[in-house]
């Protein structure tokens, strides 16, 4: 019989049970981007919010956890499995197991973190949520993990949730990084926190255990699973935002006008229909373009489902047809920039804003997209900077949306040509942790000690070593443009003990980790493509250089012939070196370039 519940994390792993994931569901896929990123800050939200609900009720726990708002993390369909009575109890996750993995993975993450910091009520309790008993199981080599994944990512999984297991060969396992992922993540929140370690793992706890919410379908062993997807995938055709406010605009025109006109005309081929991502939502190109169009208008945030609601608001006191001119206006500048026509400054701002996601800039670009173009692309290269620097200093951009609003505002407050020094002087005087423009000195201290290459996606990464190769070309070749899609080597291998030993006289297991930390960092790091990447990948730096001088046209590449070798004191070097690159091609706020 089925049964339909909401649960939290606590309620679903607490108990002595096994989630399985059957052979036939696809593989762990889930990334940094799209998925850990956007459950992270949710997660971050959630116990921040808990920490300002117990500090109003004078830590009365009980109180805080009802005066926070949960999260919902969508559906879970299990089907029982047939167990002996002396077994624990065991489901398949039929639906929901990417999302069912993330969040053992995260829970792991935090008790580990726990475990590190010496709380360990807290680490037990939330061990009880990813290990069941040993005592009530038989085989306890996977049997202890509440959670089973797919063949394929079994020996990762218990590699990065059992605490006393090395990850070295996994390394490229989307299991572990996203592991490793969520417990950099803790760390560097608990870094930034003004309350007290102890005070945020207690938070995080509640957070992750009580506050984070899914509807669970678990069905009966007889039950048909695909009874359920046709239930849950059943779709109807509502409205969208954009057709009730295309009925609205045509009904309020008819009144002032008398006839329809062709008042929405440039809105309704199909290129606005298209579905198009906004954060984590997938909605008609119209509408996302609407809602960051209020936004900018405004100053306001709009929720997606209100759309409609603020656009009639926002008209009520306006004739419509004067309206709808600047909404096509600054619509069409948008469809224009979109499709391409740009300048070679604009194109380059628009493929390195896509690989960061940086959407919320979006009520911004459509005030500039009506400015001159040198102002413009001002104002541009001074946004791209804010955003790579602070993506490189791994700050948070939970407050881009209201920062990005509040700089619209106070362009449309001051002159449209003027736009450049508003741009300029608005980003230089952020001077809180969640909107401050990193300077010079904290690039390169970041540069040398973050192990950029677990905690940046591919995309990332490569836009930024795409960016120091840039520079060097200004500055040494004749060919600027720097080729898309090449493949992130590491000189000094992960897997580097064959060929790779340490300096003589180093102790071996402080040696050892310190190397582990240091490869990732981009001192370590440079482009090739896939052919010469295979062909180098592990050997040994005296066969390695000469290949890469000599099959590579990349003159980050080029510049190894000044290392005839490779070792910490070099990757530390080089870090440095690439730290002023970066300044280079993206100056700081104490830049001369915005005077």
């Amino acid at each position: 019989m089925l049964t339909t519940s909401i649960l939290n994390p606590k309620d679903l792993f607490l108990k002595s049970i096994r989630y399985t994931i059957p052979e036939f569901q696809r593989r762990y896929v889930w990334s940094q981007d799209d998925q850990w990123e956007p459950l992270w800050q949710d997660v971050r939200n959630v116990a921040e919010n808990y920490l300002e609900e117990l500090e109003r009720t004078g830590g009365d726990r009980v109180k805080a956890e009802k005066r926070t708002k949960a999260h919902f993390l969508g559906a879970l369909v299990l089907q029982q499995v047939p167990t002996a009575a002396r077994d624990i109890e065991q489901r398949e996750v039929i639906d929901g197991q990417q999302r069912v993995t993330t969040l053992q993975l995260l829970l792991d993450a935090i008790q580990q973190v726990c475990e590190e910091k010496g709380l360990k009520p807290t680490a037990k309790r939330l061990s009880k949520l990813v290990m069941n008993d040993e005592d009530l199981i038989g085989d306890t080599s996977h049997h202890v993990f509440k959670l089973w994944p797919t063949r394929i990512d079994r020996d990762a999984f218990r590699h990065a949730m059992d605490n006393g297991l090395a990850v070295s060969d996994f390394e490229e396992s989307l299991i572990v990084i996203a592991h490793e992922f969520f417990q950099d993540s803790v760390k560097k929140w608990l870094e930034e926190a003004v309350a007290s370690e102890d005070d945020c793992l207690d938070a995080l706890e509640t957070a992750v255990t009580a506050m984070l919410q899914m509807v669970v379908i678990d069905l009966d062993a007889e039950d048909d699973p695909n009874i359920i997807f046709e239930t849950l995938n059943a779709r109807g055709t509502p409205l969208e935002q954009s057709d009730l406010i295309k009925n609205f605009v045509l009904s309020r025109f008819a009144e002032e006008s008398g006839g329809a006109g062709g008042i929405w005309d440039d809105l309704d081929d199909q290129w606005w229909r298209k579905t198009v991502r906004q954060g984590r939502l997938y909605r008609p190109r119209l509408d996302m373009l609407f809602n960051y169009w209020l936004a900018m208008r405004t100053s306001e945030e709009v929720p997606p489902s209100k759309v409609f609601d603020v656009f009639r608001a926002h008209t009520s006191e306006q004739k419509i047809s004067a309206l709808m001119l600047d909404v096509k206006r600054d619509l069409g500048n948008y469809r224009s920039y979109e499709t391409g026509s740009r300048t070679p400054e604009e194109d380059l701002f628009h493929y390195r804003a896509g690989v960061m996601q940086a959407g919320a800039i979006t009520p911004v670009l459509l005030l500039l997209l009506s400015v001159k173009l040198e102002t413009r692309i001002r104002c541009l290269h001074a946004l791209e900077s804010f955003l790579i620097r602070r993506m490189i200093c791994r700050q948070t951009g939970k407050d881009y949306n209201r920062l990005a609003l509040e700089l619209a505002s106070r362009i449309r407050e001051d002159h449209l040509n003027s736009a450049d020094k508003v741009v300029t002087g608005f980003l230089k005087e952020q001077d809180v942790y969640s909107r401050e423009w990193p300077t010079d000195e904290a690039v390169a201290a970041s540069l040398e000690t973050t192990q950029l290459y677990r905690l940046l996606s591919r995309g990332r990464l490569r836009l930024v070593l795409e960016g120091i190769e840039s520079r060097l070309r200004s500055q040494k070749s004749e060919q600027l443009e720097v080729p898309k899609g090449l493949t992130i080597e590491h000189l000094m291998p992960v897997s580097w003990g064959q060929h790779w030993p340490l300096p003589n006289g180093s102790d071996e297991e402080s040696g050892a980790e310190v190397r582990k930390r240091i490869v990732h960092t981009i001192g370590n790091l440079t482009l090739v493509n896939q052919k010469l990447n295979s062909a180098v990948s592990n050997a040994p730096w005296e066969r390695k250089r000469p290949e890469l001088l000599k099959h590579s046209v990349m003159t980050l590449n080029k510049e190894l012939s000044d290392f005839p070798e490779w070792n910490e004191d070099t990757i530390r070097s080089r870090s440095r070196r690439m730290a002023t690159l970066i300044a280079e091609c993206w100056p700081g706020p104490n830049a001369s370039d915005w005077d």
